[in-house]
């Protein structure tokens, strides 16, 4: 006779066989096509990647080239200096390999009819002067030449071979160069190589194809090795000009001499010449063995073949991805059969767990006492046997599960609640980070100058804090600030983000500290429903003449440290964001030559120690007239008054946030 325990596994399983065995054709079908479709998405990920890899190349190659634009226009009238200015733009970016300015007609009549100054990379990155301009090269009536005139913008010229060797394929940024009357009087090129180009390709390709061997087996390996390792019977890509030109192309033979259009036409499948539309359109997309389009043409030699493209959008290039379609099917068969294949071994392990724990359930008590025992080791998932027997062992084992999901219950609140606070304090630690990045974190600053020397420290309360501090150089005049927003932490720190950018902004096109201050005023008043305000201290030093013109909001006076110390006188003006058409006052003061202005927030003079005793005012200035008679130099000033006010406070929890900023004039 057959146990009960038997009767009831062998129902069990065969339930589960249905089941499972549903389940596992369903995953192979569904699995299979997810699989595929995220292969898919991964190729346009990597796609993806490569583009703007490239562009950030391009970007860098503009950026370097645009920024040295200003200096060139303002040293025209020094032709020969012209050569030390491409020099930085060629060494400071490796991507850039010539750089030349050539300049229009008889512009310099010394120079003769044609002037064109050209600094090339040569041999081991060593840098050559040269003027290529000549009847030889004339330039002057050279299209590109006439048409980024006509443009007068920066462009990217038609990708070309150096010289005359039809090897090194390069492509150059114009760009104009105006005189003072804005009138285009030469153009700067900066070459760059499309070498790098075929490396960033090769390295998508080789990321797909380390995906697509990893995924064969042994047998369909050496089988791939037979066939062969031509490009069309592996992924490759390739990148084309808007007017279809190969820039990148695994046959070599095709760069800048074979043309996508071409191909489009001699080839009849409507696929070649749909793609190549798309692609010179600046259009994103895909096409696989799926789609109506028969895409086995060109690109595949016969066979089935996923086409990716995407846009590089600064050069107007288009790149495209060949991938053959097992490259993406064959993971999806392997996921597919690997799912069904642990179900079914699922089935099997079940069975037998199955059938041990039925027959266990015949002895009650000891289920239920190693039942309870994995519960009181943490495990609140164990499963307890089920009885039918109404009896007090029932009664028991109701009353342990009632507590077991009372327990798993707490147990993920608590998880929840860790998970929660985990997050809030990552969150902070990135507030934090974010908010130090927006202030000065090099010292020095300017280390190239020698009338100028600038050090300062923010130290927030909390993770995030309402202090800040700025300061740049503009026209020959030091712009800095220092503020401290009311309150602390996040609300404090959104904040001073606020009022750090409206003081670079206004500041960018206005001198006048009071304006500066009025227009911060003006912005932080209008919709400030937390009636939140900010202590601050604007001023502009001239470097050339050491004259001071600034304006206080309600912040604490700042000291003058040089052969004595003072403090600089200040109006009571009212903080800034209390009221909107507050007019404000500016005062000015000479700086003379080695004066410190050291500026300093409430987080200094308002410092407590244990007894709630606070630093005040006569202890800064104590310690200021110390520095008088040992080295004070802004980064000794303020680690010195920083030591000073750490050894006051002691082991007291810091109060509020507390910076400081020395700037010492030195102009001899």
């Amino acid at each position: 006779m057959r146990s009960f325990s038997d009767r009831l596994t062998r129902n069990i399983i065969l339930m589960l066989f249905i089941i499972l065995g549903l389940a596992s054709f369903f995953v192979f079908v569904a699995g299979g096509s997810f699989i595929a479709e995220a292969e898919g998405m991964r190729h346009e990920a990597l796609l993806d990647v490569a583009v703007e890899n490239i562009e950030q190349s391009l970007s860098d190659v503009y950026v370097g080239a645009i920024n040295h634009v200003p200096e060139i226009e303002e040293n025209l009238q020094r032709p020969d200096h012209l050569y030390d200015i491409m020099e930085r733009v060629v060494s400071m970016n490796p991507r850039i390999l010539n750089c030349g300015i050539s300049f229009i007609a008889d512009y310099y009549p010394q120079k003769g009819h044609w002037f064109c100054p050209y600094v090339a990379r040569e041999g081991n990155d060593s840098l050559v002067r040269k003027n290529i301009g000549s009847a030889d090269y004339d330039y002057l009536k050279a299209q590109w030449f006439t048409d980024a005139l006509k443009v007068n913008d920066c462009v990217w010229s038609k990708p070309f071979f150096e010289g005359n060797d039809s090897v090194t394929p390069l492509v150059s940024l114009l760009v104009p160069i105006h005189d003072k009357k804005g009138r285009a009087v030469a153009i700067m090129g900066a070459d760059m190589s499309l070498e790098w180009l075929k490396k960033r390709v090769e390295k998508t390709v080789d990321d797909i194809y380390k995906k697509e061997w990893s995924t064969m087996t042994e047998e369909s390996r050496k089988k791939r090795e037979e066939l062969g390792t031509t490009y069309k019977r592996k992924p490759y890509a390739f990148i084309i000009t808007q007017d279809g030109t190969f820039i990148v192309h695994p046959d070599e033979s095709r760069i800048l001499r074979d043309n996508f259009s071409s191909l489009a036409k001699a080839d009849p499948d409507t696929a070649t010449a749909y793609i190549g539309r798309q692609m010179m359109a600046g259009e994103k997309g895909y096409y696989g063995d799926e789609d109506d389009i028969n895409i086995t043409c060109q690109f595949a030699g016969g066979r089935d073949m996923y086409v990716f493209y995407s846009p590089i959008k600064h050069a107007k290039w288009s790149m495209g991805l060949v991938v053959p379609a097992m490259s993406i099917d064959i993971a999806a068969y392997v996921v597919g059969t690997i799912l069904a294949m642990l179900i079914l071994l699922s089935m099997l392990v079940v069975y037998f767990v199955c059938r041990r724990t039925i027959k266990k359930a015949t002895k009650p008590l000891k289920l239920l006492a190693a039942s309870t025992q994995e519960v009181a080791k943490g495990r609140f998932d164990t499963p307890l046997p089920s009885l039918k027997h109404n009896d007090e062992i029932k009664l028991m084992r109701d009353s342990f599960e009632d507590m077991q999901h009372e327990l798993k219950k707490y147990v993920k609140e608590l998880t929840t609640t860790a998970a929660s606070k985990a997050a809030l304090e990552n969150e902070l630690s990135i507030a934090h980070n974010i908010q130090m990045a927006m202030l000065p974190k090099t010292f020095p600053p300017y280390p190239h100058r020698d009338d100028i020397d600038i050090y300062g420290i923010l130290t927030p309360a909390k993770a995030v804090g309402g202090d800040l501090f700025d300061f740049y150089i503009r026209d020959e005049k030091l712009f800095f600030c220092i503020g401290d927003v009311s309150g602390k932490g996040i609300p404090a720190s959104l904040v001073m983000a606020v009022t750090r950018a409206l003081f670079r902004n206004v500041s960018s096109h206005i001198d006048s500290p009071k304006t500066i201050i009025e227009a911060l005023n003006k912005s932080l008043t209008e919709g400030n429903e937390s009636t939140m305000f900010v202590t601050m201290f604007a001023g502009v030093l001239n470097l050339t003449t050491g004259q001071l013109h600034y304006c206080n909001a309600g912040h604490d006076s700042p000291l003058l440290i040089g052969r004595k110390v003072g403090v600089l006188p200040c109006d009571p003006n009212i903080p800034v964001g209390v009221v909107g058409d507050w007019s404000f006052t500016e005062q000015e003061a000479d700086i003379y030559p080695m004066t410190t202005i050291f500026l300093f927030t409430d987080g200094l003079n308002e410092a407590e120690n244990a007894d709630y005793a606070q630093f005040g005012e006569e202890r800064i200035l104590a310690k200021a007239h110390e520095m008088l008679e040992e080295e004070n130099s802004p980064e000794a000033i303020i680690k010195a008054m920083s030591d000073s006010v750490h050894d006051f406070v002691g082991d007291a929890e810091q109060s509020d946030d507390l910076t400081m900023l020395a700037i010492k004039y030195m102009k001899k």
